[in-house]
């Protein structure tokens, strides 16, 4: 029988964000060796000498690199915006089961009260 306890959840729920965090961290990897060879051809199409090809280069691998790191912070801020709704979700469960356990345990004080005290006939 498969455990579906909130931790087993949570951690099945990590593992699958650490999975497609990785897999988008390959795929960015691999644009960034495709725009690499496509610039490398353009560059030899266009006639470029050594100096023009390393300056635009360089000013291609800026830009690359500053948009995957506005990629990187939108995905880790949408990541924390998620995880905060999810552990706020389990507090609050935990307050109201806190409130319950208090609650019933006031009844059952209650009652054992009762008990105790003959009633009158």
């Amino acid at each position: 029988m498969e455990d579906d306890s909130p931790s087993k959840s949570r951690l099945r729920l990590a593992e699958a964000f650490e999975r497609v965090w990785s897999q988008a961290l390959v795929a960015a990897s691999a644009a960034e060796e495709e725009v690499a060879r496509a610039l490398a051809r353009v560059a030899e199409g266009a006639s470029w000498s050594p100096e023009d090809l390393r300056k635009h280069v360089q000013e291609f691998g800026q830009r690359l690199s500053s948009q995957r790191l506005e990629l990187e912070r939108s995905i880790e801020e949408g990541v924390r915006k998620a995880l905060g709704r999810f552990r706020g979700n389990g507090q609050d469960e935990w307050r109201d089961l806190e409130a319950r356990i208090n609650r019933l345990s006031k009844r059952v004080d209650a009652l054992g009260l009762r008990k105790r005290t003959p009633r009158s006939r």
